[in-house]
C-alpha cells in the first residue's frame, strides 16, 4: 500500500482467496480501460478455433480438455472399461501393428474420438492444433486410428486432425498430467506459434513496406501518433502494433495515453494489435520502440520531426524512430 488506511498499514498487503464458483466484484478507482476490459474479456471467453485441444489419456480414460492463454478448460471426461493392458505395456507387434490390430482398444478410441468431435470444435479451413499425451503406446495408436477414420471414410475432417495432431509422452492419463507436457519446449512453442501467427504475420508485412520504401509504415511514439492523428491508421487496412509493456508503466497518465491511441485507432475503423512482449513478435516490436503501424495511404513527411520519441515511454529522446 501507498497510503495507510483502516485495513492495511502502509508497505503492507493483503491476500486474498477467491473460492471456485463464489461470486465477487472487482472495483478499480478510475474504472475499466478499453485494453484490460478486452484482456479480460479474452481470459473468460470458453475457447476460439485457434486454441489448442488436447487429450491426455491413458487405457481406458480420456480427458478432452481445451487449453487458452489463460487457462485450461475440461470439456469431457472418456472412461471406458473392459480388458487391457497397463499403460505402457503390450508385445511389439501389437504396438507396429497400431489401433488398426488393437480390437480391445477400438471401442475405446472410438467413444474417445466421437466425444471429442462433440466438445470441440474442428474446421478444415482453419485446422486446430491437437495435442495427444499419454504414457506409451496409447496418444499414437489413438492418432494413428484418427487417420485410419480419416481414411476409410474419406473425412477431410479426421485427416486434417491427425496431421494437426502432436503426441507427446506423459505419466499419465489425468488432467493434471498435462502440466508436465505444457512446459515442454516443444509444446510451449507450438503454442505459442499457433497463438501469435496473427502477429508474426503482421510483423513480416511491415518489415516487407519496410524494405520496399513505400511510406506506408512507421514507427516509434511521435511518429506513430502523428499518423492516427492525420487518420492514416483507419479504415481499409490501417494497422496499430503496440507491445503489451506499455501498457504496464507505473504511471497512470503514461497507460492512458496509450489507451487512448487504441481507442483512437479502433474509433476511425484501424485495427489495434496488443502483441505480447514474451513472444517472439513482441520481442521484434521492442526494437522498434514498442510501437509502430501499417497505414492506409502513404506519408511523407512524417520524419521532419527532429525530436522523435523513441518508443516507451512518452517524451523519451532514444534514436532509431524514423519512419519509413
Amino acid at each position: 500500500m501507498i497510503k495507510k488506511n483502516a485495513h492495511v498499514n502502509t508497505g503492507q498487503y493483503h491476500t486474498l482467496d477467491l473460492e471456485l464458483h463464489r461470486p465477487f466484484t472487482l472495483l478499480k478507482p478510475y474504472g475499466w480501460d478499453s485494453v484490460a476490459t478486452q484482456t479480460l474479456r479474452e481470459s473468460l471467453r470458453q475457447n476460439r478455433g485457434d486454441d489448442l485441444a488436447a487429450v491426455v489419456m491413458q487405457e481406458g480414460l480420456a480427458n478432452i480438455c481445451v487449453i487458452t492463454e489463460f487457462r485450461t478448460i475440461l470439456k469431457q471426461r472418456v472412461e471406458h472399461g473392459g480388458p487391457g493392458r497397463k499403460s505402457g505395456s503390450g508385445s511389439d507387434s501389437a504396438k507396429r501393428n497400431g489401433a488398426k490390430g488393437d480390437n480391445a482398444a477400438k471401442p475405446f478410441f472410438e467413444k474417445t474420438l466421437s466425444t471429442l468431435l462433440r466438445a470441440v470444435e474442428f474446421d478444415v479451413s482453419k485446422p486446430r492444433p491437437l495435442l495427444l499425451a499419454s504414457p506409451g503406446w496409447v496418444a499414437s495408436e489413438f492418432k494413428q486410428y484418427i487417420e485410419d477414420q480419416g481414411q476409410r471414410k474419406l473425412d477431410k475432417t479426421l485427416l486434417s486432425m491427425a496431421r494437426e495432431a502432436v503426441v507427446v509422452q506423459c505419466s499419465g492419463g489425468h488432467v493434471h498430467n498435462l502440466n508436465e507436457v505444457l512446459k515442454s519446449p516443444e509444446v510451449q512453442k507450438t503454442m505459442k506459434d499457433k497463438k501469435f501467427s496473427t502477429e508474426t504475420r503482421l510483423l513480416d508485412e511491415f518489415d516487407k513496406r519496410l524494405r520496399l520504401d513505400d511510406y506506408r509504415v512507421c514507427y516509434g511514439l511521435e511518429p506513430v501518433v502523428r499518423a492516427i492523428d492525420e487518420g492514416a491508421v483507419g479504415a481499409g487496412g490501417g494497422t496499430l502494433l503496440i507491445n503489451n509493456s506499455l501498457f504496464r508503466n507505473m504511471d497512470i497518465a503514461t497507460r492512458k495515453k496509450y489507451v487512448a491511441l487504441v481507442d483512437k485507432v479502433k474509433e476511425g475503423g484501424g485495427e489495434a494489435k496488443v502483441l505480447s512482449s514474451d513472444h517472439e513478435s513482441g520481442q521484434r516490436l521492442d526494437k522498434l520502440g514498442g510501437i509502430a503501424a501499417i497505414l492506409t495511404f502513404p506519408l511523407y513527411d512524417l520524419d521532419d520531426s527532429d525530436d522523435e520519441a523513441g518508443g516507451g515511454e512518452p517524451g523519451s529522446s532514444a534514436a532509431g524512430t524514423s519512419v519509413i
